[in-house]
């Protein structure tokens, strides 16, 4: 977050100056993109994702805690099933088989991946499009922490600083 204001705030003075510096825009967001990942996958943990309670304020405590764990265990598939499409996405093995040579392994695979680089920074995609590989285990593993502390596991955990125990604290 810091290095976003500190961003934003350059590209206002050199704007306002007369000498914007363009690569600005480009970096901020992507530093926006990797601060929704992030923040999504904290948000997971602290339990302060989106929730439609509609259905469960109206069964009973069982079914309610049942409905949970089903939401539960669909934020944890989705988290593997995505970590698995980055795996098939990335292609680890595959570039490694052409000795990491982009070009080759693009030629080849038709995975353009490594080869391509941002339009003003020039930087290699691949690079920042690795938040969602870390989004995708950091996601997987605080939905298993949350699912081994609804199945009562383990005793849900407190966050110190934070007093928030869930969204609808939040006003």
């Amino acid at each position: 977050m810091t290095l976003l204001v500190l961003l934003i705030l350059v590209n206002v003075v050199s704007r306002y100056t007369g000498r914007p510096i363009y690569w600005i825009d480009e970096a901020s967001v992507y530093c926006v993109v990797w601060l929704c990942f992030v923040g999504a996958s904290l948000m997971t943990r602290l339990r302060l994702d989106f929730a439609v309670s509609l259905l469960t304020d109206k069964l009973g405590p069982k079914s309610a805690r049942l409905v949970k764990l089903l939401a539960g265990s669909a934020v944890l598939v989705f988290g593997f099933s995505m970590l698995a499409m980055c795996w098939i996405w990335l292609d680890p093995i595959g570039i490694a088989r052409y000795g990491f040579d982009a070009k080759e392994y693009a030629a080849n695979s038709f995975n353009f991946l490594y080869t391509e680089k941002t339009q003003t920074l020039e930087w290699p995609t691949w690079l920042l499009q690795t938040i969602l590989p870390i989004f995708s285990a950091t996601l997987s593993l605080h939905a298993l922490a949350n699912l081994i502390e609804d199945l009562g596991l383990q005793p849900r955990r407190a966050h110190p600083g934070l007093e928030l125990g869930n969204a609808e604290a939040v006003t």
